[in-house]
This record gives structure tokens, C-alpha cells and sequence, in this order.
């Protein structure tokens, strides 16, 4: 696995940035390829919870199941895809800076293909989420530090 990772600063406490990170809702937001995110299960987020997921992937709309293998508020949760041909493994973490007053967020992610996903991986998913993933966390950051709270 070659798991590509980032990490960015945000001037927002651990608990903010882990509540909007992982919203379902605030998917979208956030993640550039996320076009639509829907919760498959009640209630907040958990450890085993569900999510539908449709995410641009080059030029095709490709809905996917990811489900929460770790949930640590507010420091640290897992996704994983459960189905399709491209199977994406996330790790999300957050550092307390400054007492708590600010976050460090470091984002980890890794795929494996399945079938046609063998060779998406490598041409298209990978150096898509290389471009992407910087300017996600950007975009999280933005929008968790402009949050009225």
C-alpha cells in the first residue's frame, strides 16, 4: 500500500474540526470528489455506522457504502469502503494545539482495487487523491474556522 497523507493547522478546537469532519452532511463541503453523502444508519456517527458516499472518480459518478471502524471523539475515526471496485481505507487524527484552542489535522489514506479498480488505482483514483487531498484539508479548514459557534 502506498498511503498517501497530509496534514494542516486550523484555528478551531479538537471538538470543533472532529464534529464537522465527520458529519455525513458536511461531506460535501469539504471533499472535493464528494458529491452526496447520506447516513444508512440513526443517530450520529459510530463505530460500525454506515454511510452512502457518491464520489467523482475521473469522469464517472461511482456511489460507494463507507462504514466507521473507529470512532474516538475528538481525536481520531476510520472509514472504509466496504464495496465497489475501489476499496478506500481513511484515518482521520487530531492534535490539541495551543491548550486546545487550535487543532493539527492529519489526514491518511490508501485504496486497494478490486476487479476494473486494479487498474483504476494507479491511473486515475491515486493521483486524483494526491491533487485532492491537500485541498480538501484546506477546505476543511476554511469551513470549520469560519463555523459560528
Amino acid at each position: 500500500m502506498h498511503t498517501i497523507r497530509e496534514q494542516i493547522d486550523v484555528d478551531r478546537s479538537p471538538e470543533d474540526v472532529y464534529a464537522y469532519a465527520v458529519d455525513p452532511s458536511h461531506l460535501p463541503d469539504w471533499q472535493l470528489s464528494a458529491l452526496h453523502a447520506e447516513p444508512l444508519d440513526e443517530g450520529p456517527p459510530h463505530t460500525g455506522s454506515r454511510v452512502r458516499v457518491t464520489r467523482r472518480v475521473g469522469s464517472r459518478e461511482m456511489p460507494m457504502t463507507m462504514e466507521f471502524t473507529e470512532y474516538q471523539p475528538p481525536h481520531s475515526w476510520r472509514v472504509q469502503t466496504i464495496d465497489g471496485p475501489v476499496r478506500a481505507f481513511f484515518h482521520g487524527e487530531i492534535e490539541p494545539l495551543d491548550g486546545g484552542r487550535r487543532s493539527r489535522v492529519t489526514m491518511e489514506v490508501d485504496f486497494v482495487g478490486h476487479g476494473i479498480g486494479k487498474a483504476l488505482v494507479p491511473l486515475v483514483v491515486r493521483p486524483q487523491v494526491r491533487r485532492e487531498l491537500p485541498r480538501n484539508e484546506q477546505q476543511l479548514k476554511e469551513q470549520v474556522e469560519r463555523m459560528v459557534v
